[in-house]
């Protein structure tokens, strides 16, 4: 009897990391070591050399460097993962396109227009944007179900959760914090900060750490949120409104969006109770679909679609909808594999997530003081 013969076995992509912090620590790595037959980690880069030595030695990774620059000539990478700093994004990808890289860079890719346009330029290679929430499998099918509904009536995005070490803390990865970065570092950081600040904001609005800190939580939190929104509904035509907590308080943020025949209402924050409650509800014409998402900090909690309606004898009924403990951090690697391997078209490109400054400047310039 003949044996049925084997499939191809996939490319293995090489990955250079550039910045080994708390979300390297607790998911990229771990998750890029389970996908060993897809991709291998062959060299790490950070500032701090504690940081560098302990995530060298605990993932077996001896190519290691305290210059990104050297990490994107190093001919053993074909992909750049950045993971550093949200300051150092634009250039770091552009560092690793220029020479010849694909990138898989976290969100917020930039914060600045201009620094989104020159990423964007780069078109020699793979920039594949971290928005994983996109990725997961629930995602898709809200998604799916979205286009089913004859009519949106109101729709609800929400993001209040606690601080991220409440769930670093319980989810068994041990990652560790540094303090041994290079003199002048900080202060490097704080200049490209006001830079940012001074190219994104009114001058009134980059003089306020107040307001630096408000688009800092849209850049960070926020843009989650904010691109999940815009794949599932579409761009506002505007921000009605929008208002936040009061000076010395937790940041709050809360956003209301015109579309063409609802509403929808943002509301974003962190707080000290260890809960994550972040959820998309569209309100459709005899349907409430309810996207539910958990912490990505202890891995495989599952993303549920929650679908509400009247059947056709007119009773209620509800169902949780739970497409697979896959999760969104492994699906969005798969999907660039596909993408690098296969020809796959990216949908999280340069250009869809400049789009996310532009819904930051309408709540930016909508906020009531």
């Amino acid at each position: 009897m003949t044996a049925a013969p084997s499939s191809p076995r996939p490319r293995v992509i090489r990955v250079g990391v550039v910045g080994c912090g708390e979300v390297a620590q607790t998911t990229h790595l771990l998750t890029l070591q389970l996908l060993s037959d897809l991709y291998r980690v062959t060299a790490l880069c950070d500032l701090s050399p504690t940081l560098l030595n302990h995530c060298g030695r605990k993932y077996s990774i001896e190519r290691c460097y305290s210059d990104y620059r050297q990490l994107c000539q190093d001919d053993q990478v074909d992909l750049v993962l950045v993971l550093a700093a949200d300051e150092y994004h634009a250039p770091i990808t552009i560092a690793a396109a220029d020479a010849g890289k694909h990138v898989l860079v976290e969100k917020p890719m930039t914060l600045t227009l201009e620094d989104a346009r020159a990423v964007a330029q780069r078109n020699n290679v793979v920039v594949f944007v971290g928005y994983m929430r996109r990725y997961a499998a629930a995602f898709l099918r809200m998604k799916e179900e979205i286009t089913k509904l004859r009519s949106i009536h109101y729709v609800t995005v929400r993001d209040i959760i606690g601080e991220n070490s409440f769930f670093v803390n319980e989810s068994g990865t041990f990652p560790m914090y540094p303090t041994d970065f290079p003199a002048g570092s900080t202060e490097d950081r704080r200049a490209r900060a006001q830079a940012i600040a001074d190219a994104a904001l009114s001058p009134e609005q980059a003089a306020s750490s107040r307001d630096v800190s408000t688009y800092r939580l849209l850049g960070s939190l926020g843009s989650h949120d904010l691109s999940a929104m815009r794949e599932l509904l579409g761009m506002p035509t505007r921000c009605l409104a929008a208002s936040r907590s009061k000076p010395d308080g937790p940041p709050f943020i809360t956003a209301i969006f015109e579309y063409e025949g609802f509403t929808a209402t943002y509301e974003t924050g962190i707080d000290q109770v260890a809960d994550f409650d972040a959820h998309i509800e569209v309100i459709g014409d005899g349907k409430r679909l309810k996207l539910r998402y958990d912490t990505p900090y202890v891995k495989g909690l599952p993303i549920t679609l929650e679908i509400k309606e009247r059947d056709e004898h007119g009773q209620y009924v509800e169902r949780v909808i739970r497409p697979t403990y896959e999760d969104a951090y492994t699906l969005e690697w798969k999907s660039l594999h596909a993408s690098i391997t296969e020809g796959k078209p990216v949908k999280t490109t340069p250009e869809d997530a400049a789009q996310d400054l532009e819904i930051f400047d309408m709540i930016m310039k909508s906020l009531v003081q």
